[in-house]
């Protein structure tokens, strides 16, 4: 196990990139690649660096040489043998070759295509263009260099013993919240949090801890190469990028209305099982839901990842009952915002009720809040989206209208077509 102080206090770049590999990734980029790669290789796509916290002026905080320096790491990455065997070879929820072999190749012979960087009122604005299945792998790297340089802005200063007294800390809040968890009957949890994380070092100290914490109710990580390393479950199914995308090439508002269920059509050609788990609110879960064809009621489950998670498991619940399906068949995975306590009461509402099990990203990897002076090390909203599809903008409408993102007279057209009315604003914490 690393000692994360010291490598802290000595970093040296050859031994700490940031990002050491093109699988430091989470499962399901590599996933919707291999969908984007079969069904819409040449599509030409724009994804755009969002800071959600305006108070957070990244680019006063952040080096641009240092922030080149890793960017151009990143670019200069393949595929090692290694890699590219457990990816062909592995088996992944319950299935082997999961990876066709003509996406493999291309992958294997893979770089990373060029970035664009500029400052603007204090923050960075950073952009990749070009190939959806070449463009689509920067989201998860990019934000995970940025996450850790914040870090590493706010701890450069800090002495050896400095450093040593904060990652204990830290480590003590983890694992207590770790000791709540298995109380019980523990929920069953990922780690789903690559792409905010303090750093990789500590990601990695964090799923060692789960595993020993809570066995076998620990299922897997979302970081590929964590998940390599550690012999344990990739987990992953797929994200908002793609009904995004497919929404965006829509010719009409017609064409508009099916495109979130042409993504799973094309999902469903692809995967069975515990992949074909449903993410809905993409443009509000309630009409997704009630306009929904019925073959995806037969799938396994959904994932609530916007809006009051309880409310939307209710949604879920009810509409699997209207479409003659059993609940208790069904998984529901909670994915936004979670910490313990939420865990926790949100298994406690569930349990019996559906198969319950939760994604948990930013306050697993990256909960620092109050350890040192000024709260810097707080995690905030970062993200990184596909903004525009063959010239045209895409839109994200979610369940909390804090998430949204799209040209303001594109939100209200998608409303329409989707039928969503007033929503509730939830803060955007994490």
């Amino acid at each position: 196990m690393a000692d994360i102080a010291t490598r802290v206090y000595d970093h040296k770049w050859k031994i700490d990139p940031i990002v050491r590999s093109l699988i430091d990734t989470d499962f399901y980029k590599l996933l919707m690649c291999q969908s984007v790669f079969r069904n819409r290789a040449d599509t030409q796509v724009t994804f755009s660096l969002i800071n959600r916290n305006k108070s957070i002026r990244l680019a006063e905080l952040v080096d641009e040489g240092e922030l080149r320096e890793q960017l151009d790491h990143v670019r200069s990455l393949s595929l090692s043998r290694g890699e590219s065997t457990w990816l062909r070879g592995n088996m992944f929820y319950g299935k082997r070759q999961m990876f066709r072999p003509d996406f493999m190749e291309w992958f294997e012979a893979f770089r990373l295509p060029p970035y664009h960087l500029e400052k603007r009122d204090g923050q960075y604005e950073l952009t990749f263009e070009g190939k959806w299945p070449d463009v689509m792998m920067w989201e998860i790297p990019a934000l995970a260099i940025l996450m850790e340089l914040r870090s590493r802005s706010v701890l450069k200063d800090m002495g050896r013993f400095e450093l040593q007294v904060l990652y204990a800390r830290a480590m003590t809040r983890l694992w207590e919240k770790v000791e709540k968890l298995r109380v019980g009957d523990a929920p069953r949890i990922a780690d789903f949090g690559t792409r905010r994380r303090h750093s990789f070092l500590w990601q990695d100290w964090c799923v060692q801890a789960m595993m020993e914490g809570l066995g076998n109710a620990f299922t897997g990580t979302s970081n590929c190469l964590i998940a390599m390393r550690r012999d344990i479950e990739a987990i992953g199914t797929n994200a908002h990028e793609l009904p995004m995308v497919y929404a965006a090439l829509a010719n009409n508002d017609d064409d508009l209305r099916e495109a979130p269920y042409r993504v799973l059509a094309d999902w469903q050609e692809e995967h069975e099982g515990n992949l074909r788990i449903i993410l809905p609110d993409t443009y509000g879960t309630a009409g997704f839901l009630e306009h929904a064809p019925d073959w995806l009621a037969a799938w396994t489950g959904i994932r609530i990842d916007s809006g009051d998670p309880a409310e939307s498991a209710e949604t879920a619940i009810a509409w699997w009952k209207s479409r003659g399906e059993d609940p208790r068949e069904k998984l529901v995975i909670f994915s936004d915002g979670l910490d313990v306590d939420a865990i926790l009461s949100l298994q406690a509402r569930f349990a019996g009720r559906v198969k319950v099990s939760f994604g948990w990203g930013t306050l697993l990897t990256n909960d620092f809040r109050g350890l040192v002076a000024g709260d810097g090390l707080a995690p905030f909203s970062l993200v990184c989206k596909a903004v525009s599809a063959n010239g045209r903008p895409t839109v994200k409408l979610s369940d909390n209208p804090r998430k949204a993102t799209g040209p303001a007279a594109e939100i209200e057209r998608y409303k329409k077509v989707f039928g969503v009315g007033t929503q509730a604003e939830r803060p955007v914490l994490v």
